[in-house]
């Protein structure tokens, strides 16, 4: 299999659409809406961009995205890449995507020079979490994570 990871283009949008609504159904959440796609293409292929994201492809079919932006670190002064969302298709697991593309997000992460990179992993999404572990990522125990939806 032929595998290569690249920066998603505008080009490219309908197809990280339908990988973002196959995450939505593998967490059992709504798709995004029809305004919430639009707002996606122009936050991540617009003139101000508010993240970015990789695809992997393995012959030539996408099966796979990481999304990620910019926080910054007060304590460490320095950015803290975190990544939203990295997935890839059921059917393309265990064949050694999902850790090139991670791995292609924390080498995005050293590039920047940022302090660390975060995320969150919901907590019955036992494949995930042995993932990040077998990486050796330590799970946060003194955070707990809030959210106001506006």
């Amino acid at each position: 299999m032929k595998m290569t990871i690249r920066r998603t283009r505008r080009t490219d949008a309908r197809t990280f659409l339908s990988l973002v609504d196959a995450l939505a159904d593998y967490e059992k959440l709504p798709r995004p809406t029809p305004s919430a796609r639009k707002r996606l293409i122009r936050d991540g292929f617009g003139s101000r961009r508010r993240f970015e994201s990789l695809l992997i492809d393995a012959d030539h079919v996408s099966v796979g995205y990481a999304f990620f932006f910019e926080t910054y670190s007060s304590f460490l002064a320095r950015p803290t890449l975190y990544l939203e969302d990295i997935f890839i298709l059921p059917e393309y697991r265990s064949k050694g995507l999902g850790k090139r593309l991670f791995t292609a997000c924390l080498a995005e992460a050293k590039r920047r020079k940022c302090g660390r990179m975060d995320w969150v992993v919901l907590d019955w999404n036992a494949p995930a979490i042995g993932f990040y572990d077998r990486l050796g990522a330590k799970r946060l125990k003194d955070w707990l994570i809030y959210r106001i939806v506006l």
